[in-house]
């Protein structure tokens, strides 16, 4: 499936057309209470702009549980909806992306049901406009919901949105800290997608491009500027193409629970895996368990060397470090016992895509220096 991108402004004239276009004619529109609020989605709410019949879904939080996407299914069929909008950060085009698969299942998906059924294609028309320019969900097959306190993934080629609405002014108002770590979040994918064992040509190409769009363009979008809103919002969504084929590997693995220790944004905490897992692996390259060899991946370092704008990879590896200095962000220190917690933790699964084989104590290494040391 293509997906068209679509650039757009505050007044949303063309989500507007897309409307009046004679697919959306009964939305389930997807947003957040406070993005409800702004971006003019209050007018199309009130269906002061469209002809379409929209209704408003906003009952999940952060880190959506199934039972709010179930909710979301009750609500698309009681109002015999034929379309998905969605307007907002990961969480929202995550929860979009579960009705769509879920509509189609029979029942009403008590006691987990939907997670126990295979998934089936769905032709429901689907839109989306990140508000952020991070997470690449709206690129991707994947979702993630909680159940019972429980990570799901949830995934399906066709729940990729058929339209990409490109806003610059929905990152106007990101706190600096969310812009930054969204920020790091695709430059995050880029690196680990170029690096998996499951890169291809085309993934390849897409992490680079990703790259050298964050290197050009983050002056800019750390200012707030229109262009650099938009350049970013492109990188992440490109970036988010290249773990559609990839998926993530080691700094994501690792840094889940970072984010639940400590507090941190995902894309602070994966960007703080990888800046050490870099430099790590290329020191390292005779241990390469992609079977297209240890040169094959001391070309790819040099190539997200080259991507990053630097000659070689000890450069990259210090601009790596530099980035994340002139961000001034906080890294914090673990004491011996989270560290433990935080060894144990690792998904095995996204090692797997992980050109070089991390074991228990190495990842308790790597979590050492990733956290600045232990604290006895």
């Amino acid at each position: 499936m293509e997906q068209r991108l679509i650039s757009t402004t505050g007044e949303l004239s063309e989500l507007r057309q897309l409307l009046d276009s004679g697919m959306y004619n009964n939305v389930l529109l997807v947003c957040g209470k406070h993005t409800s609020s702004t971006l003019c989605v209050n007018d199309l709410i009130l269906g002061k702009v469209t002809g379409s019949n929209i209704t408003m879904f906003s009952d999940f939080k952060p880190n959506p549980t199934y039972e709010s996407v179930v909710q979301g299914v009750k609500l698309f069929r009681e109002n015999g909806c034929d379309s998905i909008v969605a307007i907002g950060g990961g969480s929202a085009i995550d929860v979009a992306k579960c009705i769509k698969l879920f509509t189609g299942l029979e029942g009403d998906g008590e006691n987990g049901e939907f997670l126990k059924m295979e998934l089936q294609p769905s032709d429901i028309p689907f839109a989306v406009m990140p508000t952020t320019a991070g997470t690449g969900s709206e690129a991707t097959r994947f979702a993630v919901i909680y159940y019972n306190g429980v990570k799901q993934s949830v995934t399906h080629v066709s729940s990729i949105p058929n339209v990409v609405f490109l806003n610059p002014d929905a990152l106007k108002s990101l706190p600096d800290y969310h812009r930054k770590s969204s920020m790091l979040d695709a430059l995050a994918h880029s690196i680990e997608s170029f690096w998996s064992v499951n890169s291809t040509e085309e993934s390849r190409s897409y992490s680079c491009d990703a790259i050298s769009m964050i290197m050009a363009n983050m002056e800019e979008y750390l200012n707030n500027t229109p262009e650099g809103n938009r350049q970013m919002l492109i990188a992440a969504n490109t970036a988010g193409k290249a773990i559609n084929i990839t998926q993530t590997t080691a700094g994501h693995a690792m840094c889940y629970k970072i984010t639940s220790l400590f507090g941190l944004a995902h894309g602070h905490a994966a960007f703080l895996c990888d800046k050490i897992l870099f430099p790590w692996m290329t020191e390292r390259t005779d241990r390469c368990s992609d079977p297209r060899g240890s040169e094959y991946l001391k070309s790819v370092f040099e190539q997200i060397s080259k991507a990053l704008g630097c000659g070689s990879t000890e450069e990259a590896k210090e601009k790596l470090e530099r980035i994340y200095k002139v961000l001034e962000l906080d890294t914090p220190k673990a004491d011996q016992e989270q560290i433990n917690e935080l060894t144990d933790s690792v998904n095995e699964q996204r090692l797997k895509n992980n050109p070089i084989a991390l074991d228990k104590a190495t990842i308790r290494q790597l979590y050492e220096q990733i956290l600045e040391g232990v604290r006895q």
